[in-house]
């Protein structure tokens, strides 16, 4: 094993998330063997949530598919192994919010989660299935709204003063 594997490895351990990990696993009854670098997984995952066909928690990956699938996607492997990497660098599970908060953001920016999500774009988008869209132009919208609402203040009318709402 690569010492860098290693230290995620003890990294993992020490921040618990490979604890609730492995605890993910028993609850969901999914089988869980040892992978490469250190890593765990888990097949057949059942449950609906989360979505994605595959996740990471701590060192354990979860699949909705079985073994074959797994060792015919080493992208897909290389891909899930940088968010068990992210989880050490986040000391553990702060990892899970903080990729909300970029996946709420890259979902704003772009109408996808993991577009513009930091966490996804550090593992990859394409090893992971992800597309890179295009932005939309939020901002400027915002801004307009920002303007027509300072001058209202300043006339003293409200924003929406003559304007008819069905």
């Amino acid at each position: 094993m690569r010492a860098a594997a290693r230290v995620r490895q003890v990294a993992n351990a020490l921040n618990a998330s490979t604890a609730v990990g492995l605890l993910l696993a028993a609850l969901s009854r999914t089988a869980v063997e040892p992978g490469p670098e250190g890593l765990l997984l888990g097949t057949n995952y059942r449950p609906k949530l989360p979505l994605a066909g595959a996740f990471t928690v701590g060192n354990v990956i979860f699949y909705r598919a079985e073994r074959d699938f797994i060792d015919s996607r080493p992208d897909l492997l290389r891909h899930e192994a940088a968010h068990s990497t992210q989880y050490a660098w986040c000391l553990g599970l702060p990892f899970l919010p903080l990729y909300a908060g970029c996946a709420v953001f890259s979902l704003w920016r772009t109408g996808d989660p993991g577009s513009r999500n930091f966490f996804e774009r550090n593992a990859g988008l394409a090893d992971g299935g992800y597309r890179e869209l295009p932005t939309i132009a939020r901002l400027p919208a915002l801004r307009n709204f920002l303007r027509h609402l300072t001058l209202s203040k300043a006339t003293g009318t409200t924003p929406f003063e003559g304007k008819v709402h069905p």
